[in-house]
């Protein structure tokens, strides 16, 4: 059996004696203990608006039959630690991560775990589903105004269009609220990061820092990297400066650079004294560098080995690289002195024998670019070899970073 959270509100409310007790005026759930299972239910009596336990509900068909009386029921003067139906999902924006959008909630499904009376149980409710479609819209328009037979008739006219209570993510804009109602963006957080930064940016800005303060700060890096210049901007802004810190040491230094770049001076110190010393060097000297040249899109986070390495050195060195994958379809050979002196492919190494010495394996010609080209020339280099990667050298040739496809990627759009 399924009921509507439109029906379930104003449904009288009978006690032991099946003398009506008053009407249910909220659907409360307890997040931190049971995120689908109606903990309560909040009556309006004569006394009063009452907290009345599911536990004490014997049933839910034609009104809400109660085994107890309302004076047993405690005073419902604060509703600290429950989440609210009516008050804070209803026509409120909520995250469908199975659909990868944001959506309005017309109206909440709920369905009756175990049949009324069957041994004797209470009656167990639980979130199936809410109601983003018309039809929670039309039931709840019409409640009250149209005979139930014909409301009921037009009802099934109408496509349903729900998502899974399990698919659906809650925003909750207050921290001390969100953490004690162990509110979190869990299935956010199983999405692609460019996901992720679509859904952002489709929310307002107290809704974009809350899902930033709840994610886990690798993947709250990876999307923001992803979101639009002026909304990362704005996202970082209004987070606190260690939060803030901690997400930024986990993006690739290029584009950690790159933001803190677009933020005021003052903004960006406040950022850097919280980040640890080695990421916040690596941010640094990149800052130093123009962003509109090779070296002001370049990561530093890259893969070099000495000239003198086997295959099995690669491969012992992948093992042990941190940085991003995109930054791995190349590995690079160098001096002692960190001269560039030659790039093997990845596919090459996963093919050759792992005694083989790299050198024997570089491609040619050695493409690289000075650290003061211009992204035009970047551009073209990469179009002209169709490279994954593109070596940045100072005056010396020694490597001092990398530029992935992915940057070129995003720095064309720009323009665009």
């Amino acid at each position: 059996m399924t009921v509507s959270l439109s029906d379930l509100l104003g449904a009288p409310v009978y006690g032991p004696s099946g003398v009506a007790s008053g009407r249910v005026r909220e659907v409360a759930i307890a997040p931190q203990q049971d995120r689908s299972k109606v903990a309560s239910l909040i009556v309006k009596t004569q006394h009063g608006r009452r907290l009345l336990p599911l536990s004490s509900v014997a049933g839910i068909n034609g009104g809400i039959r109660a085994v107890t009386s309302a004076e047993s029921w405690a005073a419902a003067d604060s509703a600290e630690g429950l989440f609210l139906m009516e008050r804070d999902l209803l026509d409120q924006q909520v995250i469908d991560v199975y659909g990868r959008k944001v959506v309005r909630v017309n109206d909440v499904d709920f369905v009756l775990d175990k049949r009324e009376g069957e041994n004797g149980a209470p009656a167990v409710l639980r979130v199936q589903s809410v109601d983003v479609g018309a039809r929670g819209a039309v039931r709840r328009l019409l409640k009250g105004m149209a005979p139930k037979p014909a409301l009921h008739a037009l009802l099934q006219r109408i496509p349903p269009r729900s998502i899974p209570w399990n698919y659906v993510d809650l925003i909750e804009i207050d921290p001390a609220r969100r953490v004690r109602l162990n509110i979190s963006q869990q299935g956010l957080s199983t999405l692609h990061p460019a996901d992720i930064a679509d859904i952002v940016e489709d929310l307002a800005p107290n809704e974009r820092r809350a899902v930033f303060q709840t994610l886990d700060e690798d993947i709250a890096a990876e999307a923001l990297e992803e979101v639009e210049p002026k909304v990362k901007k704005a996202i970082v802004e209004s987070l606190d400066s260690e939060r803030a810190a901690d997400i930024v040491e986990e993006m690739d230094p290029d584009a950690a650079a790159d933001l803190l770049a677009d933020l005021p001076e003052d903004r960006t110190e406040q950022i850097l004294v919280q980040m640890q010393p080695e990421e916040r060097q690596e941010v640094t000297e990149l800052l130093e560098h123009k962003e509109e040249s090779a070296a002001g899109r370049m990561t530093t986070e890259y893969l070099a080995v000495h000239v003198s390495s086997k295959v099995t050195d690669a491969i012992a060195a992948m093992r042990n690289f941190q940085g991003g994958v995109e930054s791995l379809s190349t590995i690079y050979l160098v001096d002692s002195h960190g001269t560039l002196v030659g790039a093997v492919p990845l596919a090459k190494i996963v093919l050759a024998e792992s005694v083989t010495p790299l050198l024997a394996l570089t491609q040619e010609p050695l493409v690289s670019s000075h650290e003061g080209a211009n992204e035009k020339e970047v551009a073209e280099l990469f179009d002209k070899y169709n490279l994954l990667t593109l070596p940045v050298v100072d005056d010396h040739d020694k490597l001092t970073g990398v530029i992935t496809s992915d940057d070129v990627i995003s720095m064309l759009r720009a323009k665009l």
